[in-house]
């Protein structure tokens, strides 16, 4: 029983993981959209920009959904624990997460748009900055008693550091939004956007090597972790990756490569979620309670692996049907002048 007690976790870990990537690579694109509509200059170009998500939207944030209620089934005591200590960024997260898909519904029937148009644009930013103090927090560690209860202040998790991690994510969202973009659209528009994601290639590449360099030195129990043998050497390993994917990320740009600057900004994304496990695992409660602790009884934790079995394969084709069905540009008539 115990070789499962110690696996079981390590595969919700892993699920965890994935639910997570998933919904911070689609839904990513979603809020970067967004927040470049508030640069947007014409109605017109905005709703080019939003009728690039409308196919799409609703489904990408399903996998926030499933990543709360596995946490909830696999680790209650975190779910319990990180609702409590992080309440406020969550709540940012949700408010920004309710204004955008009311404002994405109600902008389609209003004659005065613009107040629907700065709902869903303000709400895309507030949903980010939701996430990256949250983000912020978790890395920072979360003040727990011997039993995993928060003990902690309501606002541990606002500090520096957390400011630095919201503003790479926010860079990191309109990078991934851009280079949806550039997908999506053609002409001056595109152009633009192609200006849009190189600027937040240099400005995310900033915040990350400086989130890497403080990691270790403000965070001991990082420091202790990361530059013990063997993880030295995927630490040192992960930025160097980085700034490959950079480089190829700018030439694709330079180079006016579609497809081939969405493939290196996803692969940035999973080579920093890479990067996030290493520092996180095993705690699922940073830095005091392990996955092993937290985790539910054995026999949940194998009833719910046997019912996500069967969901995640659908979730996963209705999401890859959904994209072939709507891949292609977005039809407008603003793709040349003001």
């Amino acid at each position: 029983m115990e070789p499962l007690q110690n696996f079981l976790p390590q595969v919700w870990f892993v699920i965890l993981a994935l639910f997570l990537f998933l919904y911070v690579m689609l839904d990513g694109f979603d809020l970067g959209v967004g927040i470049l509509s508030l640069t947007a200059s014409t109605e017109e170009r905005r709703g080019i920009l939003m009728t690039s998500l409308s196919n799409v939207w609703d489904a990408n944030e399903t996998w926030l959904v499933l990543m709360g209620g596995a946490l909830f089934g696999a680790f209650p005591l975190a779910y319990s624990t990180i609702l409590q200590a992080l309440y406020i960024p969550i709540m940012i997260m949700l408010f920004g997460l309710i204004f955008r898909a009311v404002a994405f519904e109600f902008r389609e029937h209003s004659n005065r748009k613009l107040i629907w148009n700065l709902a869903f644009g303000i709400g895309s930013l507030l949903a980010a900055v939701g996430q990256g103090f949250a983000l912020g927090g978790v890395l920072k560690g979360i003040a727990v008693d011997q039993s995993g209860h928060f003990v902690g202040s309501n606002l541990d998790w606002f500090n520096w550091q957390s400011i630095l991690v919201t503003l790479t994510l926010i860079q990191g969202y309109v990078l991934i939004g851009s280079t949806y973009l550039i997908n999506k659209t053609e002409g001056k528009l595109q152009e633009i956007h192609y200006s849009t994601a190189k600027l937040a290639a240099f400005t995310t590449l900033i915040g990350a090597v400086l989130i890497t360099i403080t990691t270790p030195i403000f965070y001991i129990s990082a420091r202790e972790r990361l530059f013990s043998a063997p993880l030295v050497y995927l630490f040192a390993l992960i930025p160097l990756l980085g700034i490959l994917l950079i480089a190829l990320l700018i030439r694709s740009l330079d180079q006016r490569q579609e497809k081939r600057s969405f493939l290196w900004t996803i692969l940035l994304f999973l080579l920093t979620f890479l990067g996030l496990g290493l520092i996180v695992f095993p705690y699922i409660i940073p830095t005091q309670i392990t996955i092993y602790q937290a985790a539910a009884a054995p026999s949940s934790l194998v009833f719910m692996i046997v019912f996500i079995g069967f969901l995640i394969p659908i979730m996963l084709a209705y999401n890859i049907y959904q994209y072939i069905v709507f891949r292609g540009k977005v039809a407008g008539e603003y793709y040349g002048g003001e």
